[in-house]
């Protein structure tokens, strides 16, 4: 563990002096951007790895815990809770610094890296996300963290106020703001036997989902109707509150839920797995399957650009189904110029291309890995669960072995390295990884 530490040590330091020596904004290209971004997310997850293995988890199962960790996915091999407390802390603690992105964090907090920090921070983020809202880069990165730990911050202290204690508080309030889903509790918020503790967790976590950006912008400005003025927070609150709806008629149809209780649980879960938190109100796996599928569905749409959730992302989607609403119009008037706007503001052919071309990848990752380890497992529902989870940074899987009170521990560990790489793949959005295996890739000079 000495010798892996120095060693990534030294790597880190050698990238810090390099950022040092940078004199303008063009010193780090977009390919040397992209590579700085995937390999600092690895050497992360390796680093965070080091302490599970104190603890006695193999070397597998100690990168599987630190991936999920840093990428938020919440997916988990621990199948006891009999920890230290140290263990949980540094769990949810992974979660919270990968939240907003290791890179946002070096960028907001040491002075070299805002020198070339605009290439890393998009990097970091490559979709479809709103220009940085303040003049430099630096300030952007520090305006995102003063945001999301404020929120932290308030939600330790309404969960205390709920009578939740001061460590549990920290560790759940760590995981929910990073759209993460660990706790310390080995049944998630549903171990805590509180409405209040799950209706606090349940907005924190939609705060989670929505974008930062915007969220900074309404507390500047002190306008909350700025909320309802962006077109992707809308169509946000808008799936939110139909999903829910549908899931809680079944599950008060078909499952004897109370009024209460029915809507209570179906937001929290159409917002946990669409957020890619992960985080678990109640036993999803016993419901029926109306309600299973409809909760499966949300698991593809995402959270909003800029915020800590996972997924395709909700930007995409809005100007995918633009895109496709405008192509049948063309169909109709092959004269017609359309202009797809969001918020007001024309999305150039080239973003449309982008996304399109994303989201095709997104499904090819996912189907890759829900193939391959449904063969492996011999389990049709673990490896398409198993694979979306990952890929999307979102947790627990469907079914009894790998659900919201399951885990991962029990999986061949081909299909646990499948969820690593696409855990990582996912955070990162998929392009600074895809584009390594290209061979112009490597050539800088020419990038």
């Amino acid at each position: 563990a000495s010798v892996i530490s120095a060693s990534l040590g030294l790597a880190l330091r050698k990238l810090v002096k390099g950022a040092e020596e940078m004199k303008n904004l063009n010193d780090i290209k977009k390919a040397e951007a992209l590579f700085i971004v995937a390999v600092s997310w690895i050497m992360f997850g390796i680093i965070s790895a080091i302490p599970y293995l104190f603890y006695g988890l193999n070397p597998l199962d100690s990168m599987f815990e630190s991936v999920s960790g840093i990428t938020t996915t919440g997916a988990t091999i621990i199948t006891h809770f009999d920890y230290p407390k140290a263990f949980f802390f540094w769990r949810s603690m992974t979660q919270w610094l990968g939240g907003l992105g290791i890179i946002v964090l070096f960028i907001a907090i040491l002075p070299q890296f805002a020198v070339a920090g605009r290439q890393m921070f998009f990097a970091e983020t490559p979709g479809p996300t709103e220009d940085k809202f303040t003049p430099r880069i630096r300030n952007t990165a520090s305006a995102l963290w003063k945001v999301y730990s404020g929120l932290t911050i308030l939600q330790v202290i309404l969960l205390t106020i709920g009578g939740m204690s001061l460590f549990d508080a920290i560790c759940n309030s760590f995981s929910t703001l990073a759209a993460g889903g660990f706790s310390p509790n080995p049944q998630s918020i549903m171990g805590y036997h509180s409405n209040y503790i799950t209706w606090v967790v349940l907005i924190f976590m939609f705060f989670a989902g929505a974008s930062f950006n915007l969220q900074y912008k309404v507390i500047n400005k002190r306008n909350p109707l700025l909320f309802l003025q962006n077109d992707e927070f809308k169509l946000y609150l808008s799936l939110v509150v139909g999903i829910s709806g549908l899931i809680a008629l079944a599950l008060i149809i078909n499952n004897n839920y109370s009024i209460f209780d029915g809507i209570t649980h179906a937001l929290y879960q159409v917002i946990s797995l669409m957020t890619s938190t992960g985080s678990a109100s109640i036993d999803f796996a016993q419901w029926d399957f109306t309600a299973k599928v409809l909760l499966f569905s949300s698991m593809f749409l995402g959270a909003c650009a800029s915020s800590a959730g996972g997924g395709i992302k909700m930007t995409r989607w809005f100007l995918l189904f633009k895109s496709l609403k405008a192509e049948l119009v063309r169909i109709l008037h092959p004269n017609a110029i359309i202009n797809i706007k969001m918020d007001g503001v024309t999305v150039a052919p080239e973003v449309i291309r982008q996304i399109i071309i994303f989201v095709i990848y997104y499904f090819i990752v996912f189907a890759f890995g829900a193939i391959v380890i449904g063969i492996i497992e011999h389990n049709a529902t673990i490896g398409l669960s198993s694979s979306i989870t990952a890929v999307g940074n979102i947790g627990p899987g469907f079914g009894k072995i790998i659900g919201p009170m399951g885990g991962f521990s029990s999986l061949h560990a081909v299909s646990k390295s499948i969820m690593i790489a696409s855990m990582l793949i996912g955070r990162l959005e998929i392009i600074p990884f895809l584009v390594m295996f290209e061979p112009d890739f490597w050539n800088f000079k020419d990038n």
